[in-house]
This record gives C-alpha cells, structure tokens and sequence, in this order.
C-alpha cells in the first residue's frame, strides 16, 4: 500500500501555487496566448482566501518569476510584491473567486482562436475527445460592453460561469478555472485548441458530432480535475527545465 503523501504547509502550498502560477504564464507566452498587456491568471491565497495572487501589469508573461507575483485584497490593493494590477483582470477574477469558494485558479488571456471562436456565440461542440472535456461544463456570455472595468459585469460574468469550468466570453475571449492552478491552466490550453479545430472542422466542411451519451462519459474522464492536472505535469516539468529562472 502506498503510503498517503505528507501534506504541505500553509507556507509549503502557497509557493507550490505560486511556482505553478508563474510556469503558466511562461507556458501562455511560450504558446502565444499573450498579446500586450492583456491576460491574467490568478490563484487564491491558501491563508487568506479572500486574497489571490496575479501577474503584474504590463510585464510580458515570457519574463514573471514567482517573486514578481502580487497578492491582491477583495478591494483590489496590492499587499504583497511591487507593480500594478489590470484593473479588467482585477474586476473579472475576483467576481469569480468570491463567486466560487471551490476555485482556486483563473485564467484568461487574448488568445487568437479563442477569440476568433467567441465571435460565433456558440458552445464548443462536441467533436473530439479533448473537447468533450467541456461538454455540458461550459457557457456563453453575451453581454461584451467593452473593457470589463465594472464590478457589476464581473458579477455577471461569474453568474454566466456558475458551477462550469469555463465561460466563452462573446467577441472576447476565453476564462477557465480550476480546483488547482494546473486544472485551470490546462483547461485553457485545451480548450484553446479545442476552438482551433473546431474552426479548422467547420472550415473544411460538416464536422461530425459525438453522441450526447459518449460525449458526457468522455467528459467524465477528459474532464476529471486529476486528468487536468495530469496533462498540465509534464508541461510543468518542460518549462521548469527549459527556464528555471521563473522558481526565483
């Protein structure tokens, strides 16, 4: 029998989430999902949940180190490390985060398929196993009103989310979150390529559906929390490797 494994520290889990927030972002950059100064993701603070820890404004996904990482209170101030918040970020995640005691990560970011899917309207469809992931575990928000800047837009956007893995932010972009930093990344990511082949699908001709009874049982599995940490390991791992600068 394998024995349980020891559980962190608060101190312990706090870095082990931070270290993982900051391979994503190099992991985002890496995949071209940032563009400028927008993107953000976050992750809740294991001691203080009412606090979460985001990137800096205006600093490239490809150079944020754990120790560049700031931790935000509910009203949006920094209280821990230098440098400023997206305001858009800030109003978005913690709308979500005060919505959903049960997430721990959020992110989102400008990237181009996402983007270019959010335009349609639509759920993703169920046309591969990685996107049944998402079948019946995601929503529309229909609402764009221009650079989310008012909390009552986060609030809706949170509601459109509800109990979901990821809402499709119309002529927008893409938000996922997750009961850990890696489900949250990793849903981005798949879902991400998942608006890919689907346009690419739909662009060559009539794609075929999986059945509603096979998409949801594949969903189960593709979907699971341990398969979106799973597949975000050995990502982890490359990008640790490749640059190990973003631990300092």
């Amino acid at each position: 029998m394998t024995p349980a494994r020891p559980r962190r520290t608060l101190e312990e889990e706090r870095l082990y989430r931070k270290q993982r927030l900051a391979a994503s972002l190099r992991l985002f950059a890496r995949l071209g999902f940032d563009e400028g100064a927008g993107g953000h993701i976050t992750a809740r603070d294991p001691g203080e949940p009412e606090h979460f820890w985001i990137n800096p404004f205006g600093v490239h996904f490809g150079h944020v180190r754990v120790s560049d990482l700031l931790l935000v209170d509910a009203g949006g101030t920094v209280v821990s490390g230098t440098g400023g918040v997206n305001p858009a970020g800030f109003v978005i995640h913690s709308q979500v985060h005060a919505a959903r005691p049960d997430v721990v990560a959020a992110a989102h970011t400008h990237s181009v398929h996402g983007r270019a899917w959010s335009t349609l309207g639509r759920r993703l469809d169920p046309l591969t196993q990685d996107a049944c992931a998402f079948y019946e575990d995601h929503e529309v928000f229909d609402g764009f009103e221009g650079v989310v800047l008012d909390s009552d837009e986060g609030k809706r956007i949170a509601e459109r989310l509800g109990s979901g893995k990821a809402v499709i932010l119309r002529n927008h972009g893409l938000l996922t979150v997750g009961g850990s930093v890696q489900e949250a990344a990793w849903w981005f990511v798949t879902m991400e390529r998942s608006c890919q082949v689907q346009l690419l699908a739909e662009a060559a001709g009539t794609p075929v559906r999986i059945h509603p009874d096979v998409a949801r049982a594949t969903g189960a599995t593709m979907g699971s929390p341990g398969m979106g940490r799973l597949n975000f390991r050995p990502m982890y791992a490359d990008i640790v490797r490749a640059q190990p600068d973003l631990l300092d």
